[in-house]
């Protein structure tokens, strides 16, 4: 696969997913090159509850050995796939963000919390029939949120992590990050 970065694919590094373990072969699944694999699951309408797509390194935008401009219509087909789904009416988010904006700086320093971050702003765009129309939201989200979101839809316990997180953020005067509910309207 052109560019293939194991160190870019983070569930690569839990046990319970590691080579040849059931989990990986049932929830770890190649995208396919420019996520052809991922293309036939939107379009067959047989994505899971919860599904993380992460392009291949010429399609990832990353500063330095690649193009933003191929990576942008990776996105913009990706997002058109799933528009067209026959899942697309009960998709509750589509998050599309960036680990480093293309590795540019950021001209606000990040809210104090761990010694992890926050980081820098990035950029993230919410894409879904629920989305809110014309809106942007200034609540304090950031990659994480992600996750925040998934366990209070599933109704699932504070991650450990997530909760130590929030506590640094209040304990040095910053808000908990939020779980990007806000920029959603569920009442259509």
């Amino acid at each position: 696969m052109p560019n293939f970065q194991t160190h870019h694919q983070p569930f690569n590094y839990f046990a319970d997913l590691a080579p040849g373990t059931a989990n990986r072969a049932q929830h770890l699944l190649d995208g396919g090159t420019n996520g052809s694999e991922f293309i036939k699951a939107i379009d067959a309408g047989t994505l899971p509850q919860v599904a993380f797509y992460k392009p291949q390194g010429n399609l990832n935008e990353h500063a330095g050995y690649t193009d933003v401009a191929s990576g942008d219509q990776h996105i913009a087909d990706l997002i058109s796939h799933l528009q067209k789904s026959p899942q697309w009416k009960n998709m509750v988010v589509v998050v599309v963000t960036y680990d480093e904006n293309g590795g540019f700086w950021d001209h606000v320093a990040p809210p104090k919390g761990d010694r992890w971050g926050p980081g820098s702003r990035i950029p993230a765009l919410i894409i879904s029939p629920y989305a809110k129309k014309g809106f942007v939201d200034h609540t304090q989200y950031d990659t994480t949120s992600i996750l925040r979101f998934i366990t209070k839809r599933f109704n699932l316990p504070e991650l450990p992590g997530l909760k130590a997180r929030n506590d640094a953020l209040v304990a040095n005067g910053g808000k908990a990050m939020g779980d990007l509910t806000s920029s959603l309207d569920f009442s259509q």
